[in-house]
Order: C-alpha cells, then structure tokens, then sequence
C-alpha cells in the first residue's frame, strides 16, 4: 500500500535531520543550551505525530506490508533498495519508539554538553526507526549497525564510573555478532543470485532462495548469533548487566527499552521469514535457553542489590519470553512474543526512569543504602508499586496479557518448556516485591526522610506509561487486532514452507473445536 507522503521515510529522516542540525549548530559555541534542547524536543515530537498518523493510516486487518517506499538507488548492480515498510507486528515497536524518545530527551534536559548528547539520541532513534521499517537486508543491516556509534558515545560519554569498560563492551560484543550477520545476508543473497540471476537484498525475493538443510541451518545460527546478542539472549547477555547499570539512566530507558527489541524484532521479522525449516529444526535448542535465561535471569535478579542489575537481569528474563512465544511457533504465542515486546519496552522504560529519580534525590540506586521512601515521596512509591506489578504480570495491567499468551501459547505447541517457564513468574513477583520493600518499606534514615516526592515534569513524564501499562492490561483489543492478523500471515508462511502445523485449537478455540468435533 504506497502513499504519496513516504511517512516511513520521514520517520527515519526527521530525527537523523535533527541530529545533523545539532551537529552543524555545534560550529557556533555562543549557542545556548535550551536551543538544542527545543530543538531535539521538537523533532522528536514531530516524529511521533507521524508514527502515530502511519497507525492511523493503516488498514487494520491487512497483514502484509503497508505505507511501502521502494526506491533503487544502487542500480542492478548492487541491489539494494530503499525498501521500507510497516505491518502489525513492527508498528507498535515503531510507536513505543517515538514515545519513548522524546521522554529521554527531556529527562536529559540537564546533562552536560546537552547539544552533543541530544544529537546522539537523535541519531539513534532515526537508526532504530531504519531498523524496524527496513525491508532489504542490507539497509536493515546499515541501520541495526549504525546504533552502535551513538549508543557507545552515549554511554561512554555520560555513563557512571565504569563507564569506558561498560561502552567498550557493548561495542565489542554487539559488533563481533553483527560480523556474522553481514556474512550471513551477502551469502543468501550471492545464492538468490545463482539461482535466479539476479543481486537482491530485498525481503521478498529472499524468501524464495532454495536452500539445503545445512546451508540453511548455517545461515540461521549466523543471523540469530547477531540478534541474540543484540536482544541480549542467554548465554550472549553478559554485556548487558554493565551496560545497563553504567548507562546514564535515560541511556538505559533505550538500551533496555527499545534496542533490546532490535534482537527479537530481527528474530522474527528475518529467521522466521528466510529459514523456516532451521527454525524447525533449532526450536527445541532455542526454546531450552529461552528458558534458561529466564530462569537464570530471575535467579541472578532475587540476589542483586543493585537496582539497575535488578532490572537488567529482569530483562533477561523477560527477553526469553519473547524467544520462548516467537520460536514456539503458534498463534497465541507470537502474538503474545510481539505484545511483550511492546509491553516490556514500557515497563523497562518506566523502571529505568524511577531509578533515576531516585538516583537525582538520594544520590545511589543500592537498595542496601535507601529505606522508608514510601513516607516521604508517597507519589514515587505509588508510580513505582503500579510499574513492579506490572512487570511482576500481575492480571489488569500490560505485563499479565502477553505473558499469559506466550505461555498459553508456547504449551500447545511445547509444553513442557512452558510448564518450566511459569517458574520464572513466581521468581519475578520474589525479588521484585523484595526490591520494593527494601526501597520503599521501613523506617526512613534521616537522609531519605528528605526525599521529595515527584515534580510535576516527572508526573507527566511518568503518565503516557502509566496509562499505556494499564489500558493495554485492561483492553488490549485495538492492539492485538492490528498483531494478529501479521502473525497468522508469518504463521502460515512457516507452517506451507515446513508443512507442520499447530494443533487446530491455538487456531479456532476450544469453542470452534468442539463446534467442528460435533458438526456432521
């Protein structure tokens, strides 16, 4: 569905204009700070005024790709294509974005050299926004890529103590997976190119390239190497504890909130498009360390007293969710893998910006070190109860939905890694009712009896998420009606291409079983 307005265009130009702006405005050192403050808020704002006009400009029960831009600007030669497009299941993604960026911006209102750090985020929400809406593997890989640099510099630049060693990290890590992902995109496109004659980066075409069982299986652990560490999944997770933790707080509210998905979204918009049968064939390795990275992610978590830890390694946790309902191959457990993905986004978000409003008043986030805060900034506390909950999966609020779908989901295709997973909940409503009684329970030290409550800029930073973690917990139709219809498609493209299907009740119910059961 082509408009005449490339709104997925400007979605990445926009902010990527911002960001050169700030930059050729650095050239005049008289510029005052507030300028590129305004500045990268009202771009940032902008952009979310067309990711929310692209929703609405949407069909709603059209699963394929919408708003297509398809532009050659390589030639034959190459093939690549400036190939966008949105569907169900990277709108939503797009969405939380745009909402969450401009949240960071004026959370980092005060940092220092502002202008510099606010082109950075710029920066990397255009490369997020390529990310999400790319539809050729090789401007997909630019953009996935591309995040790296402001990532680094954020980090490195306005991070905690150990900031260097957590940025070097990051970069290694994440760059030494993406090493085999652009092997992986040149090798199936040189094969596409054997068989039909052509050079092509485009989605598209890709998924009709023939490939041996090997070949494919290779091509698979190529592509997911990269996405896992980009996620991060377990074993490939160990950067993310020190990046999370070193990060500036409105650092962290991206790296956990929003590139964290780059990983998943890449898992099932690529692997389960390109290499169905190896997807197959690796679910049960796939599925036994999504479940242990949320069981180890939990564990880890319930002894962390530090609070940025806590959340990472509650992220952990959360992210073999995703996996566990995205390889689990059935309707209701995709669907629910694509709401967490959003769901999380927002809880992680919420919690990575309550810790560093109490970082701002009491100069630590150790849990060891902070007590009774609940007396003396009730607000905080009750913000903070509503965020804990939500990520605990407590029914009524966003977290409940998407969890209860993967694990419904994930046990009618592989039940027994379902069974295993629930344990993870129970863990998650331990350390996470633990953290808040150490935080916000007790009697106050004389230090946090001096804790103010939330400003009123605080309040309305936290009220979009608030209102997003319960009315997605309350009526997640709208949502979901956009998801599934993407789903299914992705769905029956796997199930024709491997010819296994899920059992007919993740497809019609129970009801509609037992209606077609009883029908003569």
């Amino acid at each position: 569905m082509r408009h005449i307005l490339p709104f997925l265009t400007i979605l990445i130009l926009l902010p990527a204009a911002g960001a050169l702006a700030l930059g050729l405005l650095g050239l005049d050192r008289r510029l005052h700070r507030e300028v590129s403050y305004v500045l990268a808020l009202l771009v940032s704002l902008a952009t979310l005024v067309f990711a929310v006009v692209s929703l609405v400009t949407m069909r709603e029960h059209d699963g394929g790709y919408q708003l297509v831009s398809d532009h050659d600007y390589t030639g034959a030669t190459l093939g690549v294509h400036w190939y966008l497009g949105v569907d169900g299941i990277s709108i939503f993604l797009v969405l939380m974005t745009a909402l969450l960026f401009p949240l960071v911006i004026i959370l980092g209102r005060n940092r220092e050299n502002s202008r510099a750090y606010f082109a950075w985020i710029l920066l990397l929400e255009a490369a997020v926004m390529g990310s999400f809406l790319s539809l050729d593997l090789l401007v997909f890989f630019f953009m996935f890529e591309l995040t790296l640099v402001p990532s680094y510099f954020i980090i490195a630049g306005w991070g905690h103590q150990r900031r260097a060693y957590a940025a070097i990290k990051f970069f290694l890590y994440t760059f030494l997976g993406s090493a085999f992902l652009l092997v992986g995109i040149l090798a199936l496109a040189f094969i596409h190119e054997s068989q039909y004659h052509y050079l092509t980066f485009s989605l598209g075409p890709l998924m009709q390239t023939h490939l041996s069982s090997s070949t494919e299986i290779l091509l698979f652990l190529a592509f997911t190497a990269a996405f896992a560490v980009k996620a991060p999944l377990f074993p490939l997770h160990t950067w993310s504890p020190d990046a999370y933790a070193e990060a500036p707080e409105e650092g962290s509210v991206v790296l956990a909130g929003v590139l964290a998905k780059l990983g998943t979204y890449g898992i099932i918009r690529f692997d389960l498009n390109l290499f169905p049968h190896a997807t197959r064939t690796l679910a049960p390795l796939v599925l036994t360390l999504a479940v242990i990275g949320i069981l180890y992610g939990a564990a880890v978590a319930c002894a962390q007293r530090d609070l940025k830890r806590l959340v990472a390694y509650s992220s952990l946790a959360q992210i073999g969710f995703i996996a566990l309902g995205t390889i689990a191959l059935s309707s209701q457990s995709l669907s629910g893998g694509v709401l967490l993905m959003l769901n999380h986004g927002l809880i992680v978000g919420a919690l990575f910006i309550l810790i560093g409003f109490i970082y701002q008043r009491r100069g630590t986030w150790q849990a060891g070190e902070l007590r009774g805060l609940q007396k003396a900034a009730p607000v905080l506390a009750g913000v903070f109860t509503v965020v804990m909950l939500a990520s605990i999966g407590v029914p009524g609020l966003n977290g409940f939905v998407s969890e209860f779908l993967v694990l419904s989901g994930t046990f009618l295709t592989h039940r027994w890694w379902a069974v295993v997973a629930v344990v993870g909940v129970i863990l998650s409503a331990v350390y996470l009712l633990w953290a808040y009684q150490q935080v916000f329970h007790g009697t106050p030290r004389e230090a946090d009896e001096k804790t103010h409550d939330l400003r009123v800029l605080e309040r309305a930073v936290m009220a979009p998420l608030i209102i997003l973690i319960v009315f997605l917990g309350v009526y997640p139709k709208p949502v979901l009606d956009r998801i599934n219809p993407s789903v299914n498609q992705l769905i029956a493209h796997v199930e024709s291409s491997t010819h296994q299907y899920q059992p007919p009740v993740a497809v019609k119910g129970v009801a509609g079983v037992q209606h077609a059961e009883g029908a003569p």
